[in-house]
């Protein structure tokens, strides 16, 4: 694990706070390869065994007994697809076989998402708050902020390049937003890296206000996190 800020910790693509035995995660897109075979795009559907994966990895690395889903859980705007139903039922049924909470924040993909949340007898919310940080998605600015935010919607990804070749990859990010700390978590969507934030437009306007932003790197193959310092000096 990798440290983020005190109290704090990067788990692969996921965000731990280990005095509240708390996971986090974001922007699983669960649902993906459907829209895109509706839009006659066909991939295999292997997303979310790769995502159950990850979190099962994760389960047995650190002591988990709250997972956040930091919004964007579900892809389609305006529907509820088998798919979907069928995967975000999978997962929540898995997590709370391992006696895990599962608390689920809306994001802006998650426009319906209630009568997912009432089937499975999940709380769904805007905003989480633990001690002195605030979970939330990132797709707008809150009324009452916190010293500490975490939030996904961005995709964060950087590109690296050694003379010809360039190659993408998701990353954490952590900025100031005047006085307080922003961290920005990866994607956990596995068909695309996601927006390079040193040229690519910024989507979250808390992202869009911060200063000072550090890179964190993902390595996928191993699921460490690198620390590769300020953007500025990439």
């Amino acid at each position: 694990m990798t440290p983020l800020h005190p109290g704090i910790l990067a788990l692969d693509l996921f965000t731990y706070l280990p005095a509240h035995k708390t996971l986090v995660l974001a922007d699983l897109h669960l649902g993906f390869e459907e829209r895109l075979a509706r839009d006659g795009v066909l991939v295999p559907r292997i997303q979310f065994n790769e995502i159950l994966a990850r979190i099962k990895w994760a389960f047995k690395q650190v002591k988990v007994k709250k997972l956040i889903l930091n919004g964007d859980i579900k892809h389609e705007f305006g529907r509820i697809s088998r798919q979907e139903w069928n995967e975000i039922a999978k997962l929540v049924k898995f997590v709370q076989g391992e006696g895990v909470e599962v608390v689920a924040v809306r994001g802006n993909h998650d426009t319906i998402f209630g009568p997912v949340a009432k089937e499975l007898n999940i709380q769904e919310v805007d905003e989480v708050r633990i001690g002195d940080v605030l979970i939330m998605h990132g797709d707008y600015i809150p009324k009452k902020l916190a010293p500490i935010i975490i939030i996904g919607h961005e995709h964060p990804a950087i590109t690296l390049k050694d003379n010809a070749k360039r190659e993408k990859f998701k990353c954490f990010v952590k900025a100031h937003l005047k006085k307080r700390v922003l961290i920005v978590q990866p994607s956990c969507n596995t068909f695309t890296q996601g927006t390079d934030i040193t040229k690519e437009n910024i989507l979250s306007p808390l992202l869009a206000k911060s200063t000072a932003r550090e890179v964190f790197i993902v390595n996928e193959k191993t699921r460490e996190v690198l620390a590769f310092g300020k953007v500025s000096d990439l």
